[in-house]
Order: C-alpha cells, then sequence, then structure tokens
C-alpha cells in the first residue's frame, strides 16, 4: 500500500503542477486558467494545496476499499504532493515586515516602561 500512495503522491504532483503552473502545449493551460476567471474554479487553479485535494480524490478512490482508509489515503497523497511541491519550488517566498511606527501605537519613555504607569 505504501508504494502506491508514494506513485500516487508523484502522480498527483504531477498532474497538479500541470494545470496550477504550466502553460501546456499550445499554452492550452493558461487558457483554460484564464477561462476560469476569479470564480471557484479560477481560485482552485490559483492554490497548489486546494487543487491537490481536489486531484488526489480519484487516486484514493481507486487505491483503497474502505470509507476510512480511502480518507486517510486521500490525505496521504495530496500531503505528498504538497511536500514534493516545496521541495521543488524554487521560488523564494516574500518576507513581511511591519513597521515598527504606528499611530495607534504607544510611544516607549525613557525608562523602557508604559506612560504613566509603573514598570
Amino acid at each position: 500500500m505504501l508504494q502506491a500512495i508514494v506513485i500516487g503522491a508523484l502522480c498527483c504532483w504531477r498532474l497538479t503542477h500541470l494545470f496550477n503552473a504550466e502553460d501546456g502545449p499550445g499554452d492550452i493551460l493558461v487558457r483554460l486558467r484564464r477561462r476560469a476567471g476569479n470564480g471557484f474554479f479560477g481560485s482552485l487553479l490559483d492554490c497548489f494545496y486546494c487543487l491537490s485535494l481536489w486531484i488526489a480524490a480519484p487516486f484514493a478512490w481507486f487505491l483503497a476499499d474502505a470509507w476510512r482508509e480511502r480518507g486517510l489515503v486521500w490525505l496521504s497523497i495530496s500531503a505528498g504532493a504538497c511536500l514534493l511541491e516545496r521541495a521543488t519550488n524554487r521560488t523564494v517566498p516574500v518576507p513581511y515586515f511591519e513597521e515598527e511606527d504606528h499611530e495607534l501605537l504607544r510611544e516607549r519613555t525613557s525608562g523602557g516602561g508604559r506612560e504613566g504607569g509603573a514598570a
């Protein structure tokens, strides 16, 4: 069963990456994503993690017999695809910095404590 889950995860990653990030022959997948727009299917094609859940479902259906087993295999295949995506994704996430100065924050006093109170 483990071998089937690993193969399922590889297949799931391949299909998810194809629909999510690749142009396809003749830019057919680019046109598919544009046509999907901003609705449910457009959002689905934009999110690798969401799309991997949907693509993993048929693999789990065919690889497992019982309902409980199908649920576990479904999540395992999607998780394997997500791990592969993180391992192979070359884009660097943009760091998030929040400005320290904000009009709603209190200013520090010279003693390091809060204004008007004992530290």
